[in-house]
C-alpha cells in the first residue's frame, strides 16, 4: 500500500474479515454441536452497545448476526456520578433490539457484560436489575481486568510475529485497558495490565473539549487531555522495561478503527479494510493531530467520523497519542474485534486467558 500501511498475511486477513479467529485446538475430540446452536455475546459500554451472535463453525465460528449502537450510557456521570434518565431510556432501547435479536435466533447460551459505566455509577447495579426486568437480559459487570482479557482474548490473533512482549489496548468511553502480552503461547499470557479512568466520553466531559472555540482553546483543551492521561498512565509507565526485539502494538476499539479508516481515506466505514491493517505510527499521529486541530463541525464533515462521533474522537486522539509515547512501536495493528468475540470464544471453544 503506498501509504506505508500494511495487511496481515492473507491467510489470517480471510479469517479476520469474516469472524473472530478460531481458538486453539483442544486436547481430544472436538464437540460437536448441533448446526442450529447459536451462541451471543453482547457488550455494554460506556459508549456503545455491541451485540454478536454466533454459530459453531469448525473450531472457530462464524457471524450470523451483529448490532451496534452509540448509546451514551455514561453521558454526564463524570458530573454527577450517576447514570441519567435519558441515558438509560436510549440504553434500554438499544437492549430490547438485542433481546429481539436473541429471541429470534434461538440463542442457547449468551454473556452480556457492562463495563465502566456500571461499574462507576451509584445507581449502575439498579440500572442493570431495571434491564434484566424490562429486557430479559442479565449484565454481568465485569472488573477492568475482565475486560482486559476478554479484549486480548477478542484480538491477539492480529498481532504482528515478534519476539518480546507486545501491548494491546482497548480505548473505551469510560476507561483504557492496556495489556502487556507474551506472545508465544497460541494464546497470550498476560505479563501486566492498567486500566485508566480515561476514555473518550469520561476525557472529553472532564476537560470540556467539546465546547473549546478557536484553535488556541482547542489545542490548550487537548494539552489538558493528554496531561490528564500520562497522569494516568504513570503507574503503568513506572514499571515497564524497554522492550526486547522489535516493539508491538494492537489496538482495538472505535478511536483506532475510525482513525485508521480516515488514514485510508475511505468513504465510509468498511470493516474488511480495517480490521488487521498494520498502520505506522508515524501517520496515525499526523491524522489525531489533523483531526483534534478541527472543530466539531469540521470532524462532523469528515467521513467515517461524522456528528455522532465529532466530540468524542479527538479524546481518543489524545489517548492513542500518549499510548504511542509509551510504547515506541513503529506500527500500528488496527482489531475491530475485542471483548464480544473474546466472549463467543469462551462459550464456544472454552478458550482460558
Amino acid at each position: 500500500m503506498g501509504d506505508g500501511s500494511a495487511r496481515m498475511p492473507r491467510g489470517r486477513r480471510v479469517s479476520a474479515a469474516r469472524n473472530a479467529p478460531p481458538p486453539p485446538a483442544a486436547k481430544g475430540p472436538a464437540p460437536r454441536w448441533p448446526e442450529a446452536r447459536h451462541y451471543a455475546a453482547l457488550d455494554l459500554g460506556t459508549n456503545n452497545c455491541r451485540l454478536l451472535i454466533a454459530r459453531p463453525q469448525g473450531s472457530g465460528f462464524a457471524v450470523i448476526d451483529a448490532f451496534s449502537r452509540i448509546v451514551r450510557l455514561g453521558e454526564g456521570l463524570a458530573t454527577t456520578g450517576r447514570l441519567s434518565d435519558a441515558a438509560i431510556e436510549r440504553t434500554l432501547a438499544a437492549l430490547r433490539i438485542c433481546a429481539d435479536k436473541l429471541k429470534r435466533r434461538n440463542v442457547a447460551l449468551a454473556r452480556s457484560v457492562a463495563t465502566q459505566a456500571c461499574r462507576q455509577a451509584e445507581n449502575g447495579a439498579e440500572f442493570i436489575a431495571r434491564a434484566y426486568r424490562e429486557t430479559g437480559i442479565a449484565l454481568d459487570i465485569i472488573t477492568a481486568e475482565e475486560e482486559a482479557r476478554l479484549a486480548v482474548l477478542g484480538c491477539h490473533a492480529l498481532l504482528e510475529p515478534g519476539d518480546g512482549p507486545a501491548l494491546v489496548f482497548d480505548i473505551g468511553g469510560g476507561s483504557t485497558e492496556l495489556v502487556l502480552v507474551d506472545s508465544h503461547a497460541p494464546i497470550p499470557r498476560i505479563l501486566d495490565w492498567h486500566s485508566a479512568p480515561w476514555g473518550v466520553v469520561s476525557l472529553s466531559e472532564a476537560t470540556g473539549q467539546s465546547q473549546a472555540v478557536g484553535a488556541d482553546a482547542r489545542a490548550a483543551a487537548y494539552a489538558d487531555m493528554r496531561a490528564r492521561v500520562r497522569e494516568s498512565f504513570a503507574p503503568f509507565v513506572a514499571r515497564l522495561r524497554p522492550p526486547k526485539g522489535t516493539p508491538r502494538l494492537l489496538g482495538t476499539s472505535g478511536t483506532v478503527t475510525t482513525l485508521a479508516s480516515v488514514h485510508l481515506g475511505l468513504a465510509s466505514y468498511d470493516r474488511s479494510a480495517v480490521d488487521g491493517l498494520i498502520v505506522p505510527s508515524a501517520a496515525m499521529r499526523e491524522v489525531s493531530a489533523r483531526i483534534a486541530a478541527m472543530s466539531v463541525k469540521e470532524r462532523a464533515q469528515v467521513p467515517c467520523i461524522g456528528s455522532e462521533r465529532a466530540d468524542l474522537v479527538s479524546a481518543g486522539c489524545a489517548i492513542l497519542e500518549t499510548i504511542l509515547d509509551i510504547w515506541p512501536a513503529e506500527r500500528l495493528g488496527i482489531a475491530d474485534r475485542g471483548i464480544r468475540e473474546g466472549i463467543l470464544r469462551r462459550l464456544i471453544g472454552g478458550a482460558p486467558l
